[in-house]
């Protein structure tokens, strides 16, 4: 049996993270980042990755990381999701750092990853669920041709992950492709359009092994980030039911809001052990596939049910653009289709567990 309690060094880590967060990722900082040319924080990056080590916690020691595990991680992404933070965290610590580790070659980049130098993205679209089929680019005498789209935090790379038609996957400096960005609901994690035009890669390893390892530990820290979301939006609507008063009293002793905010409650309990299952799972190697796909399957709705009841409990104010809530209710609606929609886990869970449709 995994313990999904967090222990007294992952408490300390999450107290170190949203201190950092609470200094440097205020929400006017975030939502006045979405309305400029460059949505990214790369100085809050640079805070997390290179101060606090963070961008390696899933790379062994040996290889030129920390040697921790995805519980750690997910403890760093809760944070993340919290404070709907500027950085790709997830993309690059998580998703291209996983297909890394499933490579033969590229331990320059590794190491360059986990120190926090480099930026890297997995160049499959965002969408893709863990065990889906994905776009690759053509090999045409040693360069890769073609466009991907979907590729979230593309725009901040410094090396792009490339999966080709000969099995192959490619590492692409940034500077040798063309990045359009692409209209997002989520201003925070930007997707974009990734265009090849006869740019030269290095073959690191066999894509399809290195992609679904990626996709599956997204898919699973994923979880985390969710319940980041949702438990911010519980925890701020609670306190914005204690402050604000009508007819004298306050309005969260409102028996029909009180039983509303105890349905969220039980909803991102449930939440918060789905997601540490999945987390103990990946780092521990035991049923992560259906603990992961479990996870995806109760996550996004409930993160997308508790920012939306932020934004209708916090009435008028909650409507604002100025107020933080709409940065919440927006990746949450983003990250319900990121690595797999609920529905395409549900299926996966399904079939992993052999309980076929009627």
């Amino acid at each position: 049996m995994s313990d999904l309690l967090y222990s007294e060094e992952e408490e300390a880590l999450r107290a170190a993270v949203r201190d950092l967060l609470t200094d440097h990722c205020d929400a006017a900082g975030v939502i006045a980042r979405t309305e400029s040319d460059v949505p990214h924080d790369l100085s809050l990056w640079k805070a997390l990755a290179d101060g606090m080590g963070l961008a390696g916690l899933l790379v062994p020691e040996d290889r030129g990381g920390q040697g921790a595990t995805h519980r750690e991680a997910a403890v760093v992404l809760e944070e993340l999701g919290r404070a709907v933070a500027p950085v790709p965290y997830l993309t690059s610590a998580v998703v291209a750092t996983e297909a890394l580790l499933a490579c033969r070659d590229g331990a320059d980049l590794l190491a360059e990853l986990a120190s926090g130098r480099g930026i890297g993205a997995l160049a499959v679209g965002l969408h893709t669920a863990p065990g889906a089929t994905f776009a690759t680019v053509r090999t045409a005498g040693g360069a890769l041709h073609g466009e991907l789209s979907g590729i979230a935090d593309a725009a901040v790379a410094d090396v792009l992950l490339v999966p080709a038609d000969d099995g192959g996957l490619y590492a692409v400096r940034a500077d040798a492709v063309t990045v359009v960005p692409q209209v997002s609901l989520d201003l925070t994690r930007p997707v974009a359009r990734v265009a090849l035009d006869g740019a030269p890669g290095r073959r690191l390893g066999d894509a399809e092994t290195a992609v679904r390892r990626a996709l599956r530990a997204g898919a699973g820290l994923l979880a985390s980030e969710q319940l980041g979301l949702a438990d911010w939006s519980l925890t701020e609507t609670v306190r914005h039911l204690k402050d604000r008063t009508q007819f004298n009293r306050p309005v969260g002793g409102f028996q029909a809001l009180k039983h509303r905010l105890a349905q969220l409650w039980l909803e991102v309990a449930g939440l918060r052990a789905a997601a540490r299952n999945a987390a103990d799972a990946l780092a521990t190697g035991e049923d992560a596939d259906v603990a992961v796909t479990v996870a995806q399957a109760y996550a996004a709705p409930v993160a997308v049910r508790a920012a939306e009841e932020a934004l209708q409990l916090h009435g008028g104010i909650g409507m604002t653009w100025e107020h933080p809530v709409h940065l919440h209710l927006k990746r949450a609606k983003a990250d319900s289709i990121a690595y797999g929609t609920a529905g395409a886990h549900r299926e996966a869970l399904a079939q992993l567990v052999d309980l076929t449709a009627p």
